[in-house]
This record gives structure tokens, C-alpha cells and sequence, in this order.
């Protein structure tokens, strides 16, 4: 039953990454969706549930805020070695071109756009996301072995969410420069993973403070890269009253998500 019910959190998993695909057209609203659904997601859905799980304290402070913090600095640390290693990897391509060997047409354009971002980063992303999406599988399995409707509500809440998902994994993973194959890769395995977590789940068991602490991590890892990213470029070549209205709806969709399945 935690298998059959995760399927649809596969298929929505696939739907939100489908509606990022379609919308290209719209960049600027698609990031500013993305970075409200990533924000909401992070602060009224994974820390709240981090902060239950991991309630123990280091020196005065939650475990879970320890690790929150502790995932944004890793983030951007990981972003900025990246970034430095990229840097010196263009000052190599610019003077190749000095030397005839410029990058040609649409092609030189689109690595000049990505030059500043690195590929691994958004892979990276992507795949804490197919992380969390297990984790997801995972609950949808243990809740059902609790019983008494909890698995059903629980379900109804992965399902839902997981459409934000999809379409975050396929943003992130393009932002980022990669190929349009490697974000459907990506967005595939999104959405096969609360299958396989739920098939999983039969067969083993996480202690709730390591999934506590998990999440935390992942929270703050992923407010960096909604912060520190994906809302500047949102608003950077379209500073429009339409993208912040973007970035607010996908922050109250998430809290409109909590509510009814909390």
C-alpha cells in the first residue's frame, strides 16, 4: 500500500518538473516560483519538522539550528571552491581566445551566461533533493506501519509538496548551466525515489534524530541556494512586480500545503 500510494508522489514529482519545463519562456517568474516554493518548503515544512525529531541541544541551541546553519555555510562554502575552481578554468579559456580559439555563436554565449555558476553545484542540489524524496518514501512506508490513518496523512502531505519538488530539482539543475538531459535525469530520480524509499522502508529504520538532523542540513542548504541564487538571478534581468508575486505565491502555497495536510 506505502509503494502504490508513493506513486503519486512520483507523478507529481514528474508534473512539477514538467510545468518548470514548459514556462522557459518565462524565466524571471519560474525562478522567482522557485525560490518562494524552496523558501516555504524550507521554513514552515523541513526546519519546524527538524526541530521536532532533533530536539536535543548543543550548548543552549537546537541540534537541528546547529545543522541548519551548519548546511547553509556548507553550501556556500561548496559554491565558492567551485566557483574559484571555475574562475581559473576561464582565465585558461580567455586566452585561448587571444589566441583564435573563441568559443563559437549561440554556443560561446551560453558558456559566457553560465561562466559565474557551476554545473556540480546544481547536480548537487538535485541530488539532496533526490535525498529528501527518499527520506519522503521512507515516512510514507514507516507511517503506514504505525497505522491509524497515519499513513494516509502523511501521504497526502509528500504528495503535495512533491510537486514543488519536481519543479525545484529541474530548476536548480538548469540554472546551474547543465544539460537538459542531466535535469530530466535528475527529475527522474526525483521522482522514483519515494518509491524506492517506501520499498525501503520494509526493510529498515531511521532513528528519528538522525533524520532530524538531516533535515535541518538539508534546510539549510537549500535556503542558501534560494537566498544566495536563485531570487537575485529571478530578479536581475527582470525586476518586475510579477516575479515577487511569483516568489510570494510559491511561499503560500507551500504554507496553504501545511495547513491542510499538517
Amino acid at each position: 500500500m506505502a509503494v502504490f500510494v508513493a506513486l503519486g508522489a512520483f507523478l507529481m514529482t514528474l508534473a512539477g518538473g514538467w510545468t518548470a519545463q514548459r514556462v522557459t519562456d518565462r524565466r524571471h517568474l519560474v525562478l522567482g516560483l522557485a525560490g518562494g516554493l524552496m523558501l516555504g518548503v524550507v521554513g514552515l515544512d523541513l526546519l519546524p519538522e527538524a526541530l521536532r525529531a532533533a530536539d536535543n541541544e548543543i550548548h543552549g541551541v537546537p541540534a537541528a539550528l546547529l545543522l541548519f546553519v551548519a548546511g547553509f555555510l556548507l553550501a556556500h562554502l561548496v559554491e565558492r571552491l567551485l566557483a574559484a575552481r571555475r574562475a581559473a578554468h576561464g582565465a585558461v579559456e580567455h586566452a585561448a581566445v587571444h589566441h583564435g580559439a573563441a568559443p563559437p555563436g549561440a554556443a560561446g554565449q551560453e558558456a559566457a551566461e553560465h561562466r559565474h555558476r557551476s554545473p556540480e553545484v546544481g547536480l548537487t542540489a538535485a541530488a539532496a533533493m533526490v535525498g529528501h524524496s527518499l527520506m519522503d518514501g521512507v515516512a510514507i512506508g514507516a507511517s503506514f506501519q504505525v497505522g491509524g490513518g497515519m499513513g494516509t496523512a502523511v501521504a497526502l502531505a509528500v504528495i503535495a509538496h512533491d510537486f514543488a519538488d519536481g519543479f525545484n530539482t529541474f530548476t536548480l539543475t538548469r540554472l546551474y548551466g547543465n544539460a537538459r538531459r542531466k535535469a530530466l535525469a535528475m527529475l527522474f530520480a526525483d521522482a522514483v525515489a519515494p518509491v524506492a524509499g517506501a520499498a525501503a522502508s520494509a526493510f529498515l529504520t531511521i532513528p528519528e534524530n538522525v533524520l532530524g538532523g538531516y533535515l535541518g542540513l538539508f534546510g539549510g542548504a537549500l535556503l542558501y541556494l534560494a537566498a544566495a541564487e536563485i531570487l537575485p538571478e529571478a530578479h536581475h534581468a527582470h525586476p518586475a512586480r510579477s516575479t515577487l508575486l511569483c516568489t510570494v505565491a510559491g511561499a503560500a502555497f507551500i504554507w496553504l500545503v501545511v495547513g491542510v495536510t499538517g
